[in-house]
């Protein structure tokens, strides 16, 4: 450790004396000893050990079982080339090999973007900083701050990195994104010790906190990663990453599939080698064919593409998807456990009740927006009584209207800017020309200001402010404060505090002498009354709350503000506050006890990050699938852990979203509710095309299989020669697999969602896509094409004594029936045909560039003949009983398992 970074205990150091520990001074460093500690202690940033790599990205497209089994197939293709006296099969290998470089760019496009999108937010995030060189100020980006310079704050600013105050001036911090607590914290320049939580180290500040009113000095004592922000960040980076339930569903059905092929082959070949005669060349070709058929070579292009689709539209909603696999995690989600505030509450302090000449008002409206009307018993009120205690709020106050062109209404504490915004209801603007301040401080608890015309105004705690007070105004004239008076409104006081109001209390005086002392200035004041304020929930949250618990999701407040507070919005909201339980209280729990009470506490208040993971893992413990919101750096830890971890688009930090699966660009917890729609809608388009295209490969691999058999057996001299000894050949099969499953499969990915799907309960937990109805369906599917197609196939070949005419009757029979099976598979979620318009072109497309494969000349480079009308009249017949027992068997079993 150099000599501008010493092993000193800084934090016990009272004032200025640790500019010496960090060999600095009131003047600040020098540019060339910034330069110099740049240059060893490197950038002040968060390292991010996931950066953006797009060769990673792209090479991790390839890193699935099925993409293994295509690429299986593929060197299979060309491995007959060893064999004496056979060509490599180029074409199958094209096609499969065009089929994996597809999946691979798709997923590559949508990944690198959602990692794109993140990057920029980064940037956007990163603030100016202003420090002292050589005795100046100067405005440098954050990451250019070193040990040892000293950082100007004021209200307003953020903080860029870890530092020790040298000088305050009423100083007050917002560290909600460190402790998870939303109250302010006034800083000093105090001792400090290192042991003590970061809520009580008052003599600091930290990286990715804001300072919220006041000024101050700070000399920096740690930057990057040697920060607070920085030690989480490097606990998280070495945390794994999970899985999600599909991502190893997928991988389990690769796996199955992979030792299904193997199995068929081995038993296949057996049989062929033992009971047919024929050679291990024939045998291999039939491998390679059940190969073919059996892996559906467009399901990871098809689950990516959907899962992109589904992430765009996610987008339109405000929600950020980092990780497609989120998207189908989303509609399995039975629980989510949120923040507080900005995620169910505006994140904006607004003046909701007065007590003022005796008598309550409530105050409507919400934000920065100046609309709203007091009333009293629901019924409006004339503003008349209420100007002098709205006039003090609004003089008494440094917050100020921003310009036009500012993102934000005002500048300033969200306080003042309450005060302002509900005077400005009123029609009341700041008067006269201030001439003299007593600022506000922790030790006073009081602020006060004196105008040209010698009115002095005082706002701060009720009991301060009453202190100072021996008149109050009543009826429009000023008239004694009786002690009984004062109970009265400390009692009113108590009041507005238990319905988790922020309480001032505001005072006047006429003839203030502005050069007076401050004590004669406040003191004789005439007491005016109380404003109450809260952040306020979001109008839109109770009915996004009450659309989840319909859902059969339950929504759990885990949050680090006070329990009143918690319980106040949660009632607002739709929460239920009976048995809300405290950090403190989770802390005497066990790990039995604490899994026995999140299936019933819907409240959690004032809790550390370390109770917040703990709250987390028992909701994981009960087998639910949990979505979990988060903002603060002290969020990060829960929001990886969770199954999806959702963090802020606005007030988010960057640990918090490099940590999360999603980010809300909107801050709003209806989007949640708008993404887990999404994610329902997703994961039963992702059913809908896996059980058509397994129940189609099924079908293809009991045709070849059963095919093979029978026809080696019943005969013999058609299936003799190895160049015959297929029922359908590899091409034929690829091209079924690419183009006529492939494109109603994309289609199917983007069917709407279904009327009501956030009226029915979420999957379980570990109920797989491929559940027993799909497995039932996808086996008897399988059946029904083998039933059908290959007498339909045997016949052709006993009529024609032409095993290609048969070939190609089976070939276009699949391809039919595919084409029905899709709509078939529809019925049951009250989808019509013309209700996705993609299926409908990718239904026709199928149609056409099948009968362009029978009647044109490229019918020779798939071995097939062009059918005549009596092959049609066949055809119709199985096609036929086909529709029919799909749909028979599509709607019952739909009915079975539903009962």
């Amino acid at each position: 450790m150099s000599d501008a970074h010493t092993e000193t205990a800084w934090h016990s150091q009272p004032g200025a004396d640790v500019l010496d520990a960090v060999n600095s001074g009131p003047d600040g460093l020098s540019e060339a000893e910034a330069s110099r500690r740049r240059d060893e202690y490197g950038p002040n940033e968060i390292r991010d050990d996931e950066e953006i790599s797009p060769l990673a990205i792209f090479v991790d497209q390839f890193r699935d079982v099925l993409i293994y089994l295509l690429i299986f197939a593929m060197l299979i293709s060309l491995g007959v080339g060893l064999l004496p006296g056979h060509e490599p099969e180029y074409i199958d290998a094209a096609l499969i090999g065009l089929i994996l470089l597809a999946n691979g760019i798709f997923g590559f496009v949508q990944d690198y973007q959602a990692e794109k999108s993140i990057e920029a937010l980064k940037d956007l995030s990163t603030p100016d900083a202003t420090v002292i060189r050589e005795g100046e100020r100067h405005v440098v980006d954050s990451s250019e701050v070193v040990p040892g310079d000293v950082i100007v704050v004021e209200g307003g600013d953020a903080i860029p990195a870890d530092a020790r105050l040298i000088e305050t001036a009423s100083l007050e911090t917002d560290e909600s994104a460190l402790t998870g607590e939303s109250a302010q914290v006034t800083k000093d320049i105090a001792p400090t010790d290192e042991d003590a939580p970061i809520a009580e180290r008052t003599g600091m500040v930290y990286m990715n906190t804001s300072a919220v009113r006041g000024r101050g000095r700070a000399v920096v004592t740690e930057t990057g990663m040697d920060t607070e922000v920085g030690a989480i960040a490097e606990q998280l980076s070495e945390t794994e990453d999970t899985q999600t339930p599909f991502q190893k569903e997928v991988d389990r059905l690769g796996r199955t599939i992979g030792l299904g092929i193997m199995a068929i082959i081995v038993l296949v070949g057996i049989i062929q080698l033992l009971f047919t005669g024929a050679g291990p060349i024939s045998t291999l070709l039939v491998a390679i064919t059940l190969a073919v058929a059996a892996v559906p070579e467009g399901l990871p292009a098809v689950v990516t593409l959907t899962l992109a689709l589904g992430s765009r539209r996610l987008l339109d909603d405000n929600a950020l998807v980092r990780r497609l696999p989120v998207v189908e995690s989303l509609g399995s989600v039975d629980v989510i456990l949120t923040d507080k505030t900005g995620t169910l509450t505006e994140d904006e302090m607004t003046v909701r009740r007065l007590y003022t000449d005796g008598r309550e008002y409530d105050v409507t409206g919400t934000g920065t927006t100046p609309t709203g009307e007091f009333e009293r018993d629901g019924q409006a009120v004339d503003t008349e009584p209420l100007e002098a205690i709205l006039r003090c709020g609004t003089v008494c106050n440094n917050a100020e209207r921003a310009p036009a062109e500012e993102e934000e209404a005002f500048f300033g504490d969200p306080t003042e800017v309450a005060l302002k915004v509900a005077a400005e209801k009123a029609g009341i603007e700041s008067t006269g020309e201030r001439v003299r301040e007593v600022p506000f401080s922790s030790a006073r608890k009081r602020m006060t200001v004196v105008t040209d015309d010698e009115t002095a105004y005082m706002k701060g705690a009720p009991e301060i402010v009453l202190e100072r007070c021996d008149r109050i105004r009543e009826g429009g004239e000023v008239v004694e404060l009786t002690d009984e008076r004062r109970q009265e409104i400390l009692d009113r006081n108590q009041s507005f505090a238990t319905d988790a109001l922020r309480v001032l209390g505001f005072a006047e005086k006429s003839g203030a002498d502005p050069e007076a002392e401050a004590d004669e200035i406040e003191s004789g004041m005439v007491f005016l009354g109380l404003q109450g304020m809260i952040d306020p929930a979001r109008a839109e949250v109770p009915d996004a709350v009450a659309d989840c618990r319909s859902a059969g999701i339950d929504v759990i407040m885990v949050t680090g503000d006070n329990r009143e507070t918690a319980i106040a919005i949660g009632e607002e909201v739709g929460f239920d506050p009976a048995g809300a339980m405290t950090g403190t209280e989770v802390e005497t729990l066990s790990d039995e006890e604490l899994s026995e009470a999140v299936e019933d506490v819907e409240l959690f208040a004032r809790m550390a990050p370390d109770q917040k993971v703990r709250v987390l893992e028992a909701v994981l413990e009960n087998d639910h699938n949990v979505a979990m919101t988060g903002d603060g750096v002290n969020d990060a830890p829960a929001l990886k852990r969770a199954d999806v971890g959702v963090s802020m688009g606005e007030r988010g930090t960057d640990v918090a979203q490099q940590s999360s699966d999603m980010v809300l660009l909107d801050d709003n917890f209806a989007s949640i509710r708008d993404a887990v729609a999404e994610g329902r809608g997703v994961f039963d388009n992702i059913r809908k095309f896996v059980n058509f295209l397994l129940s189609a490969n099924a079908g293809e691999v009991l045709a070849v299989f059963f095919g093979v058999l029978i026809g080696s057996a019943l005969f013999p001299s058609q299936f003799a020669s190895e160049s015959q000894a297929l029922i359908l050949t590899p091409v034929m099969l690829l091209w079924i697999n690419l183009v006529t499953d492939g494109l109603p499969a994309l289609a199917l990915g983007v069917d709407p969602k279904t009327d009501g799907i956030m009226e029915r309960p979420p999957r379980g937990a570990d109920e797989p896509v491929i559940n027993r109805h799909s497995l039932v369906l996808i086996v008897a599917f399988g059946l029904i094409y083998a039933a059908i197609g290959l007498p339909l196939f045997f016949h052709g070949l006993s009529v024609s004594d032409d095993l290609v005419v048969a070939q190609t009757l089976l070939f276009t029979f699949i391809v039919i029936g595919e084409i029905i099976q899709a709509q078939i598979l529809r019925w049951p979620y009250g989808l019509s045909l013309f209700s996705n318009k993609w299926l409908v072109g990718a239904l026709a497309s199928s149609i056409v560039l099948h009968l362009g494969v029978l009647y044109t000349p490229v019918n020779t480079f798939f071995s097939v003949e062009p059918l005549g009308w009596t092959h049609w009249l066949w055809m119709t017949a199985a096609v036929g009983a086909f529709t029919m027992l799909g749909t028979a068997l599509v709607l019952g079993l739909d009915r079975l398992f539903d009962s």
